[in-house]
């Protein structure tokens, strides 16, 4: 019998076979993934399960993040850099999520309504960062969300290219989210 801990690091791996082996088999995935193709078959049966096993892991793992990171009641800087330092302790489920994304995907039909608390959590959240003074108003709290989530997902397919060093990404996603690409001069 698997404990939560195994099956977290086997979903997190199979996350990044799935990416490296976007048209891989069972088998081919299983061997990415460290563990046997009876194992994997065990664990989930099909690849379309194993993608829906994926989803619904991520998107469970998303609303844990947005509960521990407080954004609720932290002050808008600490929840921002907990946000941040969450997601990125997630990289392979974001890699997953972005490789995985089509426009319907957070819809509000069956499939986006799993997404539709952590959307929504995340717009109350920069909605209410915008009405302390800490973030710009003149821009829509959901674009703050949408512009957010690109730059998490962008930075963690930046390190899997090799362009972006991970020991870094915390403090470049901060920086780029509250002050933009301009030099301090500018």
């Amino acid at each position: 019998m698997s404990s939560p801990a195994s099956d977290e690091k086997l979903l997190k791996a199979l996350a990044v076979a799935i990416v490296d082996h976007p048209w891989g088999t069972l088998k081919e995935l299983a061997e990415a993934a460290g563990v046997s193709k009876a194992t994997l078959h065990r664990f989930c049966g099909t690849r379309d399960n194993l993608i829906e096993m994926l989803m619904s892991h991520t998107c469970e793992v998303m609303k844990q993040i947005i509960e521990t990171a407080d954004l609720h009641q932290a002050a808008p800087a600490v929840a921002l850099r907990n946000l941040i330092q969450l997601n990125l302790a997630q990289r392979e489920l974001l890699l997953f999520m972005v490789f995985q994304y089509r426009p319907d995907t957070m819809a509000p039909n069956a499939e986006g309504n799993r997404w539709q608390p952590c959307i929504d959590a995340l717009d109350a959240f920069f909605l209410r960062a915008q009405q302390e003074g800490y973030l710009r108003i003149d821009v829509s709290a959901p674009v703050l969300s949408d512009l957010f989530m690109t730059l998490i997902c962008g930075i963690v397919d930046s390190e899997r290219l090799g362009r972006a060093a991970p020991a870094s990404s915390a403090l470049v996603l901060e920086q780029m989210f509250l002050h933009g690409a301009a030099t301090p001069s500018s």
